[in-house]
Order: structure tokens, then sequence, then C-alpha cells
């Protein structure tokens, strides 16, 4: 039963995405940024390298994120992310938490449906800057049922290696959607609006 429910949320997931009308027009910037985040899974995450070798160049990575489970309205519009010390860039963030974070339409169905290279405007990507902080006590149990509802196994993963859930707090967002450029979406405009 408990792999049922992953199931039916992605199938959902992909009724959405299939179903005509479904993306946010181009002239609702803010609303795409919120549509993106909630249908993707994960994300690029760059920070600004810790080590040697490397130290203050761009280093970015992949991580799972989630802003709530899936379905239509249940996105808070936070990325909410499950890290570990041990894990590089989460050792770059130690030093500097500022961090930008990309996340694409062309990881879900859509894109390839229409046949958008993920390159084309209009196989979407948002731009996040800001930084990544712990979440306290009062919000982990929001973390958690986000991340876990989506990405089930992160339960099982090795309890020694001190999992903790972050949040990317927003600063800045830029959103590739159509023709013309990035539209700038600032994060009231963003959290205002329903995906």
């Amino acid at each position: 039963m408990g792999g049922l429910l992953p199931l039916c949320a992605a199938a959902l997931l992909l009724l959405l995405l299939a179903a005509g009308g479904a993306i946010p027009p181009p002239e609702e910037a803010a609303r795409m940024a919120r549509f993106v985040l909630h249908n993707c899974d994960w994300g690029a995450l760059a920070t600004l390298s810790a080590q040697e070798g490397l130290r203050g160049r761009p280093f970015a990575n992949i991580f799972s994120l989630s802003d709530g489970p899936p379905g239509p309205f249940s996105g808070s519009g936070v990325p909410y992310l499950y890290l570990t010390d041990m894990e590089i860039s989460v050792q770059d963030l130690e030093i500097n938490s500022n961090a930008s974070l990309t996340v694409s339409l062309a990881q879900t169905p859509y894109c390839k449906k229409h046949r958008y290279d993920p390159q084309n405007p209009l196989c979407a990507h948002i731009i996040f800057c800001g930084s990544i902080v712990k979440v306290n006590d009062s919000e982990a149990g929001l973390a958690k049922k986000a991340l876990f509802s989506r990405h089930p196994e992160m339960e099982s993963w090795p309890k020694d290696h001190n999992w903790f859930f972050a949040k990317f707090n927003i600063t800045n967002i830029w959103v590739l959607d159509y023709f013309g450029g990035l539209k700038i979406v600032t994060p009231e405009e963003y959290y205002s609006v329903k995906p």
C-alpha cells in the first residue's frame, strides 16, 4: 500500500501536466514560478566551493526537493531539502550559505510531449537566488511531509549521516518561460499567488 500512494501522486502529476491549459500563461510569471517549482522533484543547486582546488568557484550539484505533497494547490512555494553535512555542497554552504537553485519543466513529461529542448524558453525554468537555512522545529513537520511524500526512500537513508531539513530562503527569482528574456518576480509576488 505504501508504494501505491507515490504512484497515484505521480499519475496525477502526469495528468495535470498533460492537460491543456495546465501551464500558466507567460504573462503570469509569479504563477509560472510557483507551478514549475511545485511540479519539479529536483533541482540544480549552485554554491561557491570551499573545497581545496575549487575554492571560490561555482559548483553545481543535484538535490531532491519539494514544496509540498503532489497535487494542485498543495505547494507552499518553499523549496525544502533533506541534507547532511557529509555532502560536498553542504560543506560549501557551511562557509557561505548563499546559493542559486534552478528547476526546469524539462524533468517532467511536458517538454518532451511538446518536443521542447530543455534550453528552449518554452520549456520553462526558474532560477532562485538566496540562501540555505536549517528549518526550525516548528517547520520541520512541514518539511518532512513535503519531502517524504515525494521522496519516500529518504525515510530509510542511513541515520548515522545526521540528516536535517533545510529550506531555500528565496531573495530573487528569474523566470524564463517565453521568448524575450528573463522576467523578474519578487518573493512577495511569488508567495502571494496560487500555483
